[in-house]
Protein backbone atom coordinates (compact mmCIF):
# COMPACT_ATOMS: atom_id res chain seq x y z
CA UNK A 1 0.00 0.00 0.00
CA UNK A 2 1.11 3.45 -0.65
CA UNK A 3 1.87 5.77 2.34
CA UNK A 4 -1.08 8.17 3.17
CA UNK A 5 1.29 9.83 5.40
CA UNK A 6 2.55 13.53 4.54
CA UNK A 7 5.80 13.49 3.44
CA UNK A 8 8.89 13.52 4.85
CA UNK A 9 11.86 14.80 3.09
CA UNK A 10 14.03 12.33 5.32
CA UNK A 11 13.51 8.97 6.59
CA UNK A 12 15.92 7.83 9.21
CA UNK A 13 16.03 4.17 10.14
CA UNK A 14 16.90 3.04 13.41
CA UNK A 15 16.18 4.35 16.57
CA UNK A 16 19.40 4.43 18.65
CA UNK A 17 21.67 7.47 19.75
CA UNK A 18 23.12 8.12 16.20
CA UNK A 19 19.37 8.08 14.34
CA UNK A 20 17.78 9.91 17.28
CA UNK A 21 20.90 12.91 16.93
CA UNK A 22 20.12 13.10 12.92
CA UNK A 23 16.46 13.40 13.74
CA UNK A 24 17.17 16.23 16.03
CA UNK A 25 19.62 17.75 14.51
CA UNK A 26 17.65 17.88 11.26
CA UNK A 27 14.27 18.84 12.96
CA UNK A 28 15.99 21.95 14.86
CA UNK A 29 17.32 22.57 11.41
CA UNK A 30 13.41 22.89 10.41
CA UNK A 31 13.72 19.84 8.11
CA UNK A 32 10.37 17.11 9.15
CA UNK A 33 11.45 13.81 9.79
CA UNK A 34 10.40 10.35 10.01
CA UNK A 35 12.45 8.24 12.15
CA UNK A 36 11.17 4.41 12.43
CA UNK A 37 13.26 1.39 14.68
CA UNK A 38 12.55 -2.50 13.60
CA UNK A 39 12.02 -3.40 17.17
CA UNK A 40 8.81 -3.11 19.13
CA UNK A 41 9.89 -1.69 22.28
CA UNK A 42 12.98 0.42 23.32
CA UNK A 43 15.89 -1.11 24.15
CA UNK A 44 16.90 -1.70 27.72
CA UNK A 45 20.21 -2.20 28.67
CA UNK A 46 23.50 0.37 29.59
CA UNK A 47 25.25 -0.97 26.89
CA UNK A 48 28.59 1.40 26.20
CA UNK A 49 27.68 4.36 28.78
CA UNK A 50 31.14 6.23 28.39
CA UNK A 51 30.60 9.69 27.03
CA UNK A 52 33.81 11.48 26.43
CA UNK A 53 34.28 15.64 26.40
CA UNK A 54 33.30 16.29 22.73
CA UNK A 55 30.00 14.95 22.54
CA UNK A 56 29.28 16.69 26.03
CA UNK A 57 30.27 19.47 24.07
CA UNK A 58 27.92 18.11 20.94
CA UNK A 59 25.17 17.60 23.25
CA UNK A 60 25.24 21.21 24.50
CA UNK A 61 25.38 22.41 20.89
CA UNK A 62 22.19 20.37 20.30
CA UNK A 63 20.69 22.47 23.71
CA UNK A 64 20.55 18.92 25.46
CA UNK A 65 21.98 19.88 28.94
CA UNK A 66 20.32 16.58 30.75
CA UNK A 67 23.33 14.42 29.19
CA UNK A 68 25.49 16.20 31.33
CA UNK A 69 23.47 16.52 34.13
CA UNK A 70 22.18 13.36 34.62
CA UNK A 71 25.87 11.52 33.74
CA UNK A 72 27.85 10.13 36.41
CA UNK A 73 31.03 10.31 36.54
CA UNK A 74 33.39 7.13 36.39
CA UNK A 75 33.92 5.56 39.62
CA UNK A 76 37.49 4.51 41.02
CA UNK A 77 38.62 1.14 40.00
CA UNK A 78 39.40 -1.40 42.35
CA UNK A 79 41.09 -4.88 41.48
CA UNK A 80 41.96 -7.82 43.87
CA UNK A 81 44.46 -10.08 44.83
CA UNK A 82 43.76 -13.45 43.28
CA UNK A 83 41.00 -15.35 45.13
CA UNK A 84 40.25 -12.85 47.68
CA UNK A 85 38.44 -9.46 48.33
CA UNK A 86 41.66 -7.88 50.10
CA UNK A 87 42.33 -4.65 47.63
CA UNK A 88 45.26 -5.17 45.37
CA UNK A 89 45.24 -1.53 43.63
CA UNK A 90 42.61 1.23 43.44
CA UNK A 91 43.20 3.56 40.16
CA UNK A 92 41.23 6.03 38.24
CA UNK A 93 40.52 5.30 34.48
CA UNK A 94 41.88 9.34 33.57
CA UNK A 95 44.11 11.12 35.64
CA UNK A 96 41.88 14.08 37.64
CA UNK A 97 41.32 17.22 35.88
CA UNK A 98 39.67 20.35 36.45
CA UNK A 99 37.26 22.43 33.73
CA UNK A 100 39.21 24.79 31.70
CA UNK A 101 37.63 28.53 30.22
CA UNK A 102 38.02 26.24 26.98
CA UNK A 103 37.00 23.17 28.23
CA UNK A 104 34.01 23.13 30.07
CA UNK A 105 33.66 19.13 29.78
CA UNK A 106 36.79 18.25 30.75
CA UNK A 107 36.08 14.69 31.75
CA UNK A 108 34.28 11.13 30.65
CA UNK A 109 31.28 10.38 32.21
CA UNK A 110 28.95 7.42 31.83
CA UNK A 111 25.27 6.90 31.15
CA UNK A 112 23.70 3.94 30.10
CA UNK A 113 22.24 4.01 26.54
CA UNK A 114 18.49 3.43 27.66
CA UNK A 115 18.50 6.80 29.81
CA UNK A 116 20.55 8.35 26.64
CA UNK A 117 17.56 7.44 24.47
CA UNK A 118 14.65 8.39 26.50
CA UNK A 119 16.37 11.70 26.98
CA UNK A 120 16.96 12.13 23.24
CA UNK A 121 13.17 11.16 22.24
CA UNK A 122 11.73 13.70 24.80
CA UNK A 123 13.50 16.23 22.87
CA UNK A 124 12.34 14.87 19.34
CA UNK A 125 8.85 15.13 21.15
CA UNK A 126 9.44 18.92 21.39
CA UNK A 127 8.85 19.06 17.39
CA UNK A 128 6.19 16.63 17.73
CA UNK A 129 8.21 13.90 16.09
CA UNK A 130 8.11 10.26 17.58
CA UNK A 131 10.13 6.88 17.02
CA UNK A 132 7.47 4.75 15.04
CA UNK A 133 8.52 1.19 17.20
CA UNK A 134 7.95 -2.18 15.28
CA UNK A 135 8.16 -0.49 12.11
CA UNK A 136 11.52 -2.09 9.27
CA UNK A 137 12.81 -0.98 6.32
CA UNK A 138 12.39 -4.21 3.95
CA UNK A 139 13.88 -2.23 1.16
CA UNK A 140 14.59 0.79 -0.91
CA UNK A 141 15.29 1.95 -4.78
CA UNK A 142 16.85 5.39 -5.54
CA UNK A 143 16.17 8.30 -8.37
CA UNK A 144 17.53 11.11 -9.32
CA UNK A 145 14.38 12.94 -7.58
CA UNK A 146 14.19 10.51 -4.09
CA UNK A 147 14.18 7.19 -2.83
CA UNK A 148 11.06 5.04 -2.74
CA UNK A 149 11.28 2.78 0.72
CA UNK A 150 9.10 -0.04 1.40
CA UNK A 151 8.24 -0.56 4.98
CA UNK A 152 6.49 -3.16 7.19
CA UNK A 153 4.81 -3.14 10.19
CA UNK A 154 2.38 -5.36 11.72
CA UNK A 155 2.84 -7.25 8.83
CA UNK A 156 1.51 -4.72 6.49
CA UNK A 157 3.83 -2.91 3.36
CA UNK A 158 3.27 0.45 2.93
CA UNK A 159 5.48 2.39 0.33
CA UNK A 160 6.77 5.47 1.14
CA UNK A 161 8.63 8.43 -0.69
CA UNK A 162 11.26 10.47 0.87
CA UNK A 163 14.24 12.54 -0.91
CA UNK A 164 16.71 10.95 1.64
CA UNK A 165 17.65 8.40 3.95
CA UNK A 166 19.80 8.43 6.97
CA UNK A 167 20.94 4.67 7.83
CA UNK A 168 21.69 4.53 11.76
CA UNK A 169 20.43 0.67 12.13
CA UNK A 170 24.24 -0.71 12.37
CA UNK A 171 26.70 -2.35 10.81
CA UNK A 172 24.08 -5.37 10.35
CA UNK A 173 21.40 -3.34 9.24
CA UNK A 174 19.43 -3.50 5.70
CA UNK A 175 20.76 0.07 4.70
CA UNK A 176 24.66 -0.79 4.74
CA UNK A 177 23.55 -3.98 3.14
CA UNK A 178 21.43 -2.83 0.37
CA UNK A 179 23.92 -0.10 -0.37
CA UNK A 180 26.37 -2.80 -0.93
CA UNK A 181 29.28 -1.01 1.47
CA UNK A 182 31.83 -3.23 2.07
CA UNK A 183 32.52 -4.60 5.90
CA UNK A 184 36.27 -4.47 6.02
CA UNK A 185 38.22 -5.92 9.16
CA UNK A 186 38.44 -8.68 11.39
CA UNK A 187 36.83 -10.68 13.95
CA UNK A 188 39.34 -11.74 17.34
CA UNK A 189 39.21 -14.63 18.32
CA UNK A 190 40.84 -13.67 21.57
CA UNK A 191 38.63 -11.26 22.87
CA UNK A 192 34.96 -12.99 24.10
CA UNK A 193 32.95 -11.38 26.64
CA UNK A 194 29.38 -11.55 28.09
CA UNK A 195 28.01 -8.45 29.17
CA UNK A 196 24.73 -7.11 30.71
CA UNK A 197 23.01 -5.77 33.27
CA UNK A 198 22.30 -7.38 36.61
CA UNK A 199 21.08 -6.81 40.12
CA UNK A 200 22.38 -8.20 42.86
CA UNK A 201 23.85 -7.85 46.21
CA UNK A 202 27.46 -8.60 47.55
CA UNK A 203 29.08 -9.09 50.62
CA UNK A 204 32.26 -6.15 51.02
CA UNK A 205 31.09 -5.16 47.09
CA UNK A 206 31.28 -1.03 48.30
CA UNK A 207 28.61 0.81 45.58
CA UNK A 208 31.42 3.18 45.67
CA UNK A 209 33.70 1.89 43.52
CA UNK A 210 34.09 -0.27 39.93
CA UNK A 211 35.08 -3.72 40.95
CA UNK A 212 37.52 -5.96 38.97
CA UNK A 213 38.37 -9.39 39.89
CA UNK A 214 40.64 -11.88 38.09
CA UNK A 215 42.33 -10.57 34.52
CA UNK A 216 41.59 -9.33 31.12
CA UNK A 217 42.20 -13.53 30.02
CA UNK A 218 39.76 -14.60 32.54
CA UNK A 219 37.98 -11.83 35.02
CA UNK A 220 34.33 -10.22 36.09
CA UNK A 221 34.15 -6.44 36.67
CA UNK A 222 31.01 -5.07 38.34
CA UNK A 223 30.16 -1.76 37.73
CA UNK A 224 27.28 -0.04 40.02
CA UNK A 225 24.84 2.20 38.21
CA UNK A 226 21.24 3.34 39.61
CA UNK A 227 20.00 3.21 36.20
CA UNK A 228 19.06 -0.26 36.57
CA UNK A 229 18.05 -0.20 40.72
CA UNK A 230 19.59 0.48 44.17
CA UNK A 231 21.46 -3.34 43.71
CA UNK A 232 21.73 -2.50 39.86
CA UNK A 233 25.27 -3.22 38.27
CA UNK A 234 26.37 -3.70 34.75
CA UNK A 235 28.93 -6.53 34.63
CA UNK A 236 31.45 -7.74 32.15
CA UNK A 237 32.56 -11.61 32.44
CA UNK A 238 35.87 -12.44 30.21
CA UNK A 239 36.65 -15.79 29.53
CA UNK A 240 37.99 -16.79 26.41
CA UNK A 241 37.72 -20.65 27.27
CA UNK A 242 33.74 -20.05 28.38
CA UNK A 243 31.40 -20.89 25.49
CA UNK A 244 30.07 -17.54 25.70
CA UNK A 245 27.50 -18.22 23.18
CA UNK A 246 25.85 -20.73 25.58
CA UNK A 247 26.77 -18.91 28.64
CA UNK A 248 24.81 -15.54 27.21
CA UNK A 249 21.53 -17.50 26.97
CA UNK A 250 21.59 -18.97 30.45
CA UNK A 251 20.68 -16.86 33.61
CA UNK A 252 22.28 -19.64 35.62
CA UNK A 253 25.63 -19.96 33.87
CA UNK A 254 26.15 -16.38 34.10
CA UNK A 255 25.14 -16.56 38.04
CA UNK A 256 27.27 -19.66 38.06
CA UNK A 257 30.27 -17.45 36.62
CA UNK A 258 30.33 -14.55 38.76
CA UNK A 259 30.35 -16.60 41.70
CA UNK A 260 33.32 -18.48 40.32
CA UNK A 261 35.29 -15.25 39.87
CA UNK A 262 34.02 -13.06 43.01
CA UNK A 263 35.19 -14.53 46.37
CA UNK A 264 31.79 -13.35 48.17
CA UNK A 265 28.61 -14.39 49.44
CA UNK A 266 25.99 -13.11 46.55
CA UNK A 267 22.37 -12.79 46.26
CA UNK A 268 21.50 -12.78 42.69
CA UNK A 269 17.70 -10.69 42.34
CA UNK A 270 17.41 -10.43 38.35
CA UNK A 271 19.48 -10.74 34.73
CA UNK A 272 17.66 -7.61 33.59
CA UNK A 273 19.28 -7.33 30.49
CA UNK A 274 22.43 -9.69 28.53
CA UNK A 275 24.79 -9.93 25.59
CA UNK A 276 27.44 -11.45 23.89
CA UNK A 277 30.40 -9.41 22.30
CA UNK A 278 33.07 -10.58 20.15
CA UNK A 279 35.60 -8.09 19.13
CA UNK A 280 35.12 -7.30 15.33
CA UNK A 281 37.50 -4.59 14.16
CA UNK A 282 35.87 -3.32 11.42
CA UNK A 283 34.52 -0.29 8.87
CA UNK A 284 32.80 0.41 5.82
CA UNK A 285 34.01 1.52 2.94
CA UNK A 286 32.51 4.58 2.45
CA UNK A 287 29.52 6.51 4.12
CA UNK A 288 27.12 7.29 1.56
CA UNK A 289 25.94 6.41 -2.02
CA UNK A 290 23.48 8.77 -4.41
CA UNK A 291 20.84 9.94 -1.39
CA UNK A 292 21.20 7.23 1.22
CA UNK A 293 23.82 7.66 4.03
CA UNK A 294 24.80 5.47 7.58
CA UNK A 295 26.04 6.89 10.18
CA UNK A 296 26.58 5.34 13.31
CA UNK A 297 27.83 1.85 14.17
CA UNK A 298 29.38 1.46 10.36
CA UNK A 299 32.40 0.74 12.23
CA UNK A 300 32.93 -1.79 15.24
CA UNK A 301 35.61 -1.12 17.96
CA UNK A 302 37.10 -3.26 20.71
CA UNK A 303 35.19 -1.92 24.24
CA UNK A 304 38.81 -0.45 25.20
CA UNK A 305 38.44 3.14 23.98
CA UNK A 306 34.61 3.53 24.18
CA UNK A 307 34.66 5.39 21.32
CA UNK A 308 32.05 3.64 19.52
CA UNK A 309 28.41 5.43 20.55
CA UNK A 310 30.53 8.70 20.53
CA UNK A 311 31.88 8.35 17.14
CA UNK A 312 28.32 7.69 15.93
CA UNK A 313 26.94 10.52 17.14
CA UNK A 314 29.29 12.70 15.81
CA UNK A 315 28.76 11.12 12.22
CA UNK A 316 25.22 11.99 12.99
CA UNK A 317 25.54 15.71 13.41
CA UNK A 318 28.40 16.38 11.10
CA UNK A 319 25.85 14.89 8.61
CA UNK A 320 23.03 16.61 9.93
CA UNK A 321 23.68 20.82 9.37
CA UNK A 322 24.98 19.49 5.96
CA UNK A 323 22.34 17.30 4.54
CA UNK A 324 19.46 20.31 6.11
CA UNK A 325 21.25 23.04 3.73
CA UNK A 326 20.75 21.18 1.00
CA UNK A 327 17.49 20.07 1.72
CA UNK A 328 16.86 24.00 2.16
CA UNK A 329 18.36 24.68 -1.16
CA UNK A 330 21.17 26.69 0.26
CA UNK A 331 23.96 24.46 -0.72
CA UNK A 332 24.74 22.31 -3.47
CA UNK A 333 24.44 18.26 -3.31
CA UNK A 334 28.34 18.25 -3.56
CA UNK A 335 28.45 19.41 0.20
CA UNK A 336 26.85 16.06 1.61
CA UNK A 337 30.46 14.49 -0.25
CA UNK A 338 32.30 16.12 2.52
CA UNK A 339 30.12 13.70 5.05
CA UNK A 340 32.27 11.08 3.65
CA UNK A 341 35.69 12.79 3.10
CA UNK A 342 36.03 14.24 6.41
CA UNK A 343 34.40 11.13 8.68
CA UNK A 344 36.27 8.07 7.17
CA UNK A 345 39.75 9.12 8.14
CA UNK A 346 38.76 10.34 11.27
CA UNK A 347 37.26 7.00 11.84
CA UNK A 348 39.91 4.67 10.38
CA UNK A 349 42.89 6.24 12.32
CA UNK A 350 40.53 5.95 15.52
CA UNK A 351 39.57 2.24 14.73
CA UNK A 352 43.65 2.04 14.64
CA UNK A 353 44.09 3.75 18.41
CA UNK A 354 41.76 1.45 20.06
CA UNK A 355 43.16 -1.44 18.12
CA UNK A 356 46.60 -0.70 19.93
CA UNK A 357 44.66 -0.47 23.27
CA UNK A 358 43.36 -3.22 23.20
CA UNK A 359 46.33 -5.15 21.98
CA UNK A 360 48.49 -3.55 24.77
CA UNK A 361 45.48 -5.24 27.26
CA UNK A 362 45.20 -8.22 25.40
CA UNK A 363 49.21 -8.45 25.64
CA UNK A 364 49.17 -7.76 29.56
CA UNK A 365 46.40 -8.80 30.81
CA UNK A 366 45.38 -5.95 32.69
CA UNK A 367 42.07 -3.20 31.63
CA UNK A 368 43.38 -1.16 34.39
CA UNK A 369 46.09 0.86 32.62
CA UNK A 370 45.36 4.83 31.90
CA UNK A 371 43.98 5.49 29.02
CA UNK A 372 45.41 8.85 26.54
CA UNK A 373 43.83 12.19 26.75
CA UNK A 374 43.87 11.56 22.92
CA UNK A 375 40.19 9.30 24.04
CA UNK A 376 38.69 12.56 24.61
CA UNK A 377 38.20 13.46 21.11
CA UNK A 378 38.64 17.18 21.22
CA UNK A 379 41.76 16.37 18.76
CA UNK A 380 39.12 14.98 16.17
CA UNK A 381 39.98 17.50 13.04
CA UNK A 382 38.94 17.98 9.89
CA UNK A 383 42.30 20.03 8.60
CA UNK A 384 42.43 18.39 5.61
CA UNK A 385 38.71 18.91 4.45
CA UNK A 386 38.40 21.13 1.10
CA UNK A 387 35.79 23.13 2.95
CA UNK A 388 37.71 24.68 5.27
CA UNK A 389 39.71 27.72 5.05
CA UNK A 390 42.95 28.52 6.95
CA UNK A 391 44.51 31.86 5.36
CA UNK A 392 47.08 31.69 8.46
CA UNK A 393 47.73 27.70 8.52
CA UNK A 394 51.33 26.49 7.43
CA UNK A 395 50.98 24.35 4.61
CA UNK A 396 52.78 21.24 4.33
CA UNK A 397 52.47 19.89 8.24
CA UNK A 398 51.62 16.24 8.60
CA UNK A 399 47.42 16.55 9.96
CA UNK A 400 46.66 13.61 12.16
CA UNK A 401 42.43 13.69 11.49
CA UNK A 402 42.05 11.68 15.37
CA UNK A 403 44.83 13.82 17.09
CA UNK A 404 45.34 14.64 20.77
CA UNK A 405 44.16 18.09 21.45
CA UNK A 406 47.10 21.13 21.33
CA UNK A 407 45.73 24.14 23.03
CA UNK A 408 48.98 25.82 21.67
CA UNK A 409 47.68 25.61 17.97
CA UNK A 410 44.56 26.47 16.48
CA UNK A 411 43.81 26.06 12.54
CA UNK A 412 40.57 25.77 10.56
CA UNK A 413 39.03 22.04 10.89
CA UNK A 414 39.42 22.10 14.71
CA UNK A 415 37.06 22.10 17.68
CA UNK A 416 36.05 25.82 18.63
CA UNK A 417 37.06 26.45 22.12
CA UNK A 418 34.56 28.04 24.60
CA UNK A 419 34.79 30.80 26.31
CA UNK A 420 33.13 31.93 29.22
CA UNK A 421 32.13 35.23 31.08
CA UNK A 422 31.60 37.23 28.14
CA UNK A 423 30.15 40.67 28.42
CA UNK A 424 27.52 41.80 26.31
CA UNK A 425 26.99 45.30 25.30
CA UNK A 426 23.78 46.83 24.32
CA UNK A 427 22.05 45.38 27.30
CA UNK A 428 19.38 43.22 25.75
CA UNK A 429 17.82 40.12 27.44
CA UNK A 430 20.44 37.64 25.63
CA UNK A 431 21.28 34.66 28.27
CA UNK A 432 24.45 34.20 25.93
CA UNK A 433 27.36 34.63 28.39
CA UNK A 434 29.69 32.13 26.82
CA UNK A 435 30.79 30.87 23.42
CA UNK A 436 29.31 27.44 23.88
CA UNK A 437 25.96 28.85 24.35
CA UNK A 438 26.21 30.86 21.04
CA UNK A 439 26.68 27.63 18.49
CA UNK A 440 23.64 26.04 17.30
CA UNK A 441 23.19 23.20 14.80
CA UNK A 442 21.40 25.53 12.47
CA UNK A 443 23.99 28.24 11.52
CA UNK A 444 27.37 29.33 11.35
CA UNK A 445 28.36 31.77 13.75
CA UNK A 446 30.91 34.83 12.37
CA UNK A 447 33.67 35.65 15.65
CA UNK A 448 35.16 38.58 14.66
CA UNK A 449 38.01 39.96 16.98
CA UNK A 450 38.49 43.63 16.68
CA UNK A 451 40.16 46.47 18.69
CA UNK A 452 37.21 48.56 18.14
CA UNK A 453 33.68 49.18 16.60
CA UNK A 454 35.65 50.52 13.27
CA UNK A 455 37.51 48.01 12.61
CA UNK A 456 34.44 44.96 12.47
CA UNK A 457 32.46 46.92 10.50
CA UNK A 458 33.87 46.47 6.73
CA UNK A 459 33.78 42.51 8.25
CA UNK A 460 30.00 42.45 9.41
CA UNK A 461 29.02 44.43 6.05
CA UNK A 462 30.10 41.67 4.04
CA UNK A 463 27.62 39.15 5.85
CA UNK A 464 24.33 41.26 4.63
CA UNK A 465 24.50 39.04 2.20
CA UNK A 466 23.96 35.88 3.50
CA UNK A 467 20.60 34.79 5.21
CA UNK A 468 20.63 35.49 8.90
CA UNK A 469 18.44 31.80 9.56
CA UNK A 470 22.02 30.24 8.82
CA UNK A 471 24.82 32.96 9.21
CA UNK A 472 24.86 34.97 12.34
CA UNK A 473 27.67 37.49 13.73
CA UNK A 474 29.38 38.19 17.15
CA UNK A 475 32.23 40.84 17.67
CA UNK A 476 34.57 40.03 20.36
CA UNK A 477 36.47 43.18 21.64
CA UNK A 478 39.72 43.29 23.90
CA UNK A 479 39.36 44.20 27.31
CA UNK A 480 40.87 47.66 26.58
CA UNK A 481 38.23 48.47 23.97
CA UNK A 482 36.69 51.92 24.67
CA UNK A 483 32.65 50.82 24.40
CA UNK A 484 30.32 53.26 22.78
CA UNK A 485 26.91 53.10 22.01
CA UNK A 486 27.45 52.97 18.63
CA UNK A 487 24.93 50.71 17.24
CA UNK A 488 26.90 47.62 16.03
CA UNK A 489 24.95 45.94 12.65
CA UNK A 490 26.19 42.66 14.68
CA UNK A 491 23.88 39.79 16.14
CA UNK A 492 26.13 40.09 19.45
CA UNK A 493 28.67 42.09 20.99
CA UNK A 494 31.01 40.81 23.38
CA UNK A 495 33.60 42.71 25.67
CA UNK A 496 36.46 39.52 26.49
CA UNK A 497 36.85 41.09 30.14
CA UNK A 498 38.93 38.03 31.28
CA UNK A 499 40.89 37.54 28.23
CA UNK A 500 39.31 33.83 27.86
CA UNK A 501 38.33 34.00 24.62
CA UNK A 502 41.20 36.01 22.87
CA UNK A 503 43.55 33.71 24.89
CA UNK A 504 41.41 30.16 23.35
CA UNK A 505 41.36 31.41 19.70
CA UNK A 506 45.01 32.78 19.84
CA UNK A 507 44.34 36.28 19.20
CA UNK A 508 46.29 38.95 20.13
CA UNK A 509 45.32 42.34 21.63
CA UNK A 510 44.84 45.19 18.66
CA UNK A 511 44.69 41.84 15.85
CA UNK A 512 42.05 41.78 13.29
CA UNK A 513 40.75 38.30 12.96
CA UNK A 514 37.74 36.20 11.81
CA UNK A 515 36.17 32.98 12.94
CA UNK A 516 33.82 31.30 11.04
CA UNK A 517 32.59 28.50 13.40
CA UNK A 518 30.31 25.98 11.59
CA UNK A 519 26.94 24.45 12.93
CA UNK A 520 28.83 21.38 14.09
CA UNK A 521 31.17 23.53 16.34
CA UNK A 522 34.31 23.19 14.21
CA UNK A 523 36.50 26.48 13.15
CA UNK A 524 35.21 26.25 9.08
CA UNK A 525 37.20 29.02 8.92
CA UNK A 526 40.39 31.69 10.15
CA UNK A 527 41.22 34.76 7.83
CA UNK A 528 41.61 37.85 7.94
CA UNK A 529 38.72 39.92 6.73
CA UNK A 530 35.79 39.89 4.49
CA UNK A 531 37.32 38.68 1.69
CA UNK A 532 37.84 35.46 3.25
CA UNK A 533 35.09 35.31 4.86
CA UNK A 534 33.27 35.55 1.27
CA UNK A 535 35.42 32.52 -0.08
CA UNK A 536 34.87 30.46 2.68
CA UNK A 537 30.81 30.66 2.17
CA UNK A 538 31.51 29.94 -1.53
CA UNK A 539 32.46 26.65 -0.53
CA UNK A 540 29.16 26.05 1.39
CA UNK A 541 26.24 28.30 0.13
CA UNK A 542 25.00 28.55 -3.76
CA UNK A 543 24.83 31.48 -5.82
CA UNK A 544 26.96 33.96 -3.11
Amino acid sequence: MNSTRPPSPVLVVGAGPAGLVAALTLLQNGIPVRIIDKDPNPRIGQRGPGIWPRSFELFNFLNVPEVNELAKPVSTHRSYKPGTMEVAIESLMMPHAEPTPAIPFHTPKLIGQQLLDVILRHHLEKFSCSVEMGTELRSFEQSDEGVMAVLEKNGILETFDTKWIVGADGAKGIVRKQLGLTFLGETRDDIRMVMGDIRLHGVGLDRAYWHRFGTFKRGVSLRPTDEIGEDGWQFVIMDNDLDTTKVAQSEELIFETITSVIPTEITFNKLVWVSEFRANIRMVNKFSEGRVFVAGGMCVHSPTGGQGLNSSIQDAFNLGWKLALVEKGLADTSLLETYNAERLPVISEMLEMTTTILNRVVQTGSISAVRSPILFMLGINYRFSDIVLDEFAIPGKPINAYGELDEEHLEAGDRAPDAPNLVQVGGGDSDVKTLFSLYRPWYHTVLVFAPSHADAVPILGALEAYDTSVVRSAVILPSSASVTSVAFPADLVFVDREGHAYSAYLVEVGQTRVFVIRPDGVIGAIVHGAEGVKKYFSRIFLNV
